[in-house]
């Protein structure tokens, strides 16, 4: 990390951690697993500056960084999983905004995601369509002035909180039946309702919404119409990453958890940490974790310097990054014995938080897929 980052990102590193011992470790004992974002949480996280780097300066950030971005998702991940949730859905929520917004648009919408006023998601998946997204079912129709949205989503985390959503919705054309275009809507629009709260197995705020004829201005379109699919594709390019930063925060919050342990549980007339296999588990635990953090931190560098292939990079990451957290955590629970599966225990907390990560912005599975089909392609390139 001290070679790949430059001396102010490890001093916002350092800050990040600062907030999270203080503040926001106040704010996780206050109010533990929740399914909404609290008022408190929200205000702390703007005061902090964590949105602004979302935005570009001229609509009120700090200018977009993902390396910035990740190295508050691994430390806030490590914390308190609602914070870290809270900043992944404004930063999916903006960034298509600011990829396609008109000016008025970005005007209208960015400075209050930077300030923290307005809080965002992004709804793409649906019941029928996670991985595949040419099965979209919601529909906006072309009508006077605007369009009318009809049509169902799921899994949409911070939707119960979120005053703005950016919909994905099928604009049918003769020329192509499939097109998606996207849109933002603004909460309170008629006809746009929060269905259902979803429980998960790590307290989440993630719903169900239902677009029964919504009427949609047509301002609030993102680019043109069939613009909708590389919006999406471009944002989750951005976001992978960072998910693989989340990751890693929490596989670190567990393998420190477990040096803690294994230093203080005496079994046999010694701590356990003395014992080889112990030795040898956190010997793989940390040494996991550093490939997983190098390739986070490789993947939102490309992105901040535009170089090329940022998609497979940021795919790569997400999947070594979560999996490899998933098998950190594990290894954590073990160590801690019959403490580790006991309810509201750190890294039992932890267990059930990494499983979501897996699978959520892109499956491992798909991730795979993303990766071999780019890695066949160079291949076939002249040598």
């Amino acid at each position: 990390m001290e070679i790949m980052l430059s001396p102010e990102d490890l001093a916002y590193r350092h800050q990040c951690k600062m907030y999270a011992r203080g503040e926001l470790a106040e704010l996780a004992e206050r109010f533990g697993e929740i399914n909404y974002v609290p008022e408190a949480l929200r205000l702390s996280l703007a005061r902090a500056g964590f949105f602004k780097y979302l935005i570009p300066e001229k609509y009120g950030g700090y200018g977009l960084s993902a390396v910035r971005v990740c190295l508050a998702r691994e430390v806030l991940a490590g914390t308190y999983g609602p914070a870290d949730v809270t900043l992944a859905m404004q930063g999916l929520g903006s960034y298509p905004i600011v990829l396609a917004g008109t000016d008025a648009q970005k005007q209208k919408f960015l400075p209050s995601v930077a300030s923290g006023e307005r809080l965002t998601t992004f709804a793409l998946t649906e019941p029928g369509a996670g991985s595949d997204v040419s099965s979209l079912e919601t529909v906006a129709q072309p009508v006077d002035g605007g369009y009318c949205l009809s049509g169902r989503k799921c899994f949409i985390s911070n939707g119960y909180s979120a005053d703005m959503a950016i919909i994905f919705a099928k604009t049918p054309t003769a020329d192509n039946p499939k097109a998606i275009s996207a849109f933002v809507i603004e909460k309170g629009i008629r006809g746009y309702d929060v269905q259902q709260r979803i429980e998960l197995i790590a307290a989440h705020d993630i719903v169900s919404l239902k677009f029964n004829k919504a009427m949609v201005p047509a301002e609030n379109l993102l680019g043109k119409e069939g613009d909708g699919f590389s919006l999406a594709m471009q944002t989750l390019d951005l976001m992978r990453a960072t998910v693989g930063a989340a990751a890693v925060g929490m596989a670190q919050a567990a393998l420190d958890e477990a040096l803690v342990y294994s230093q203080k549980r005496v079994q046999f007339g010694s701590p356990i940490s003395r014992q080889q296999a112990i030795k040898f588990k956190i010997a793989e635990m940390a040494t996991t974790l550093e490939a997983a953090r190098l390739l986070v931190y490789r993947a939102a560098i490309k992105k901040d310097r535009g170089a090329p292939n940022v998609a497979l990079a940021a795919s790569m990451a997400k999947l070594y990054a979560t999996e490899a957290a998933w098998r950190v955590i594990d290894q954590a629970v073990q160590i801690h014995g019959g403490v580790g599966v006991m309810k509201n225990s750190k890294v039992e907390r932890l267990y059930r938080e990494i499983r979501p990560l897996r699978i959520y912005e892109g499956t491992s599975e798909i991730q795979k897929l993303i990766i071999s089909r780019a890695v066949f392609k160079a291949a076939e390139r002249p040598k």
